[in-house]
């Protein structure tokens, strides 16, 4: 295998995605990245997340949906793939409920045609973007070992499905697995549905923010750039390691805060100080905390976080404010 190889990366063109492709880019792999431009959000921030990465010789973008046989085995079949990161789902927790049908036909179906198609190509090694939302609504720590049968949204139970999917093909087709379980993930590229970037939008713009509610509910609010660091220490690990190998880890930060904390550090790193709050009724599918155990994360995968909460705002927020900059 050469120093670095090639990686197909599905769903590269969102927010975690982008990201991911630019960092591996950075670190001399040559990239494959493939997004339909799913319309949960606006097509035009993907194109503009990808922008800049289409300048590079290392990366190909491929539009389409991964439950396209046909597209992936064109794929596996011109470009000599080494590893697969597995990103591409249909998001939203709250938007599962009311469509439960399309989050299964895209996340299982959709995971299950890819994995068919790595096994025809025999690509073996598989780094895949796995949920908090799989532990349910629980208190306390949040550690692998947990039985985790008490989903309470299609998204979750989706993301939990394809965990299992993987351990199969792990076990009938010696794949290569490890599921990396994120929390809250947050920063540069962020979807514009998801807390900080929808309260900093409208703070800065003067309008009340809506809480589903109370905001005592805590998150384990986990930087971009430490999940970035996770998934290239997935590849290290399963090209240094080799076979045999099906973990599940939790990405986080290790360090929840309440929501209410999250507004006033908000507030803070913006200047602004009167805001409206419309209190609006609690949603069905969101846990009230989560908290990681990332002890497994620091072992294997020598996982520390090294963005703060503090500084994480801070950073999203410069990024927040150039974009603003830019489309002016």
């Amino acid at each position: 295998m050469p120093k670095t190889g090639t990686i197909l990366v599905t769903g590269g063109a969102g927010f975690i995605g982008s990201n991911l492709c630019q960092f591996l880019i950075d670190k001399s792999f040559k990239v494959v990245c493939l997004d339909n431009f799913d319309d949960f959000y606006s097509e035009e921030i993907k194109q503009s997340n990808i922008n800049d990465l289409l300048k590079s010789l290392l990366f190909t973008f491929v539009k389409g949906d991964i439950r396209n046989s046909t597209l992936l085995n064109n794929i596996f079949s011109k470009h000599k793939i080494d590893f697969v990161v597995h990103l591409a789902a249909k998001a939203g927790i709250r938007n599962s409920i009311f469509n439960p049908q399309e989050y299964f036909d895209v996340n299982v179906n959709g995971s299950i045609c890819l994995l068919e198609a790595m096994q025809k190509h025999n690509i073996k090694n598989l780094v895949f973007s796995s949920s908090s939302s799989v532990y349910g609504n629980k208190n306390g720590k949040l550690v692998e070992t947990e039985i985790c049968d008490n989903q309470i949204s299609p998204y979750a139970v989706s993301k939990r499905t394809v965990e299992l999917l993987n351990y199969n093909y792990h076990i009938n087709s010696n794949f290569n697995v490890i599921n990396l379980r994120l929390f809250s993930v947050y920063g540069k590229n962020q979807r514009p549905d998801l807390v900080l970037y929808k309260f900093i939008n409208l703070i800065s713009n003067n309008q009340p923010i809506e809480i589903y509610g109370n905001a005592d509910t805590t998150r384990d609010y986990t930087h971009i750039d430490d999940v970035v660091n996770a998934f290239y220490s997935s590849i290290e690990f399963l090209k240094t390691n080799g076979s045999n190998i099906y973990e599940t880890i939790n990405i986080g930060n290790d360090n929840p805060i309440s929501l209410q904390q999250l507004i006033d550090l908000i507030l803070k790193t913006t200047k602004q100080h009167d805001i409206k709050i419309i209190e609006a009724k609690a949603v069905k599918g969101e846990a009230n905390n989560t908290h990681s155990d990332i002890n497994k994360a620091r072992k294997l995968l020598n996982y520390t976080p090294s963005v703060s909460i503090e500084n994480g705002v801070k950073l999203f927020y410069d990024w927040y404010e150039s974009k603003k900059l830019q489309n002016k």
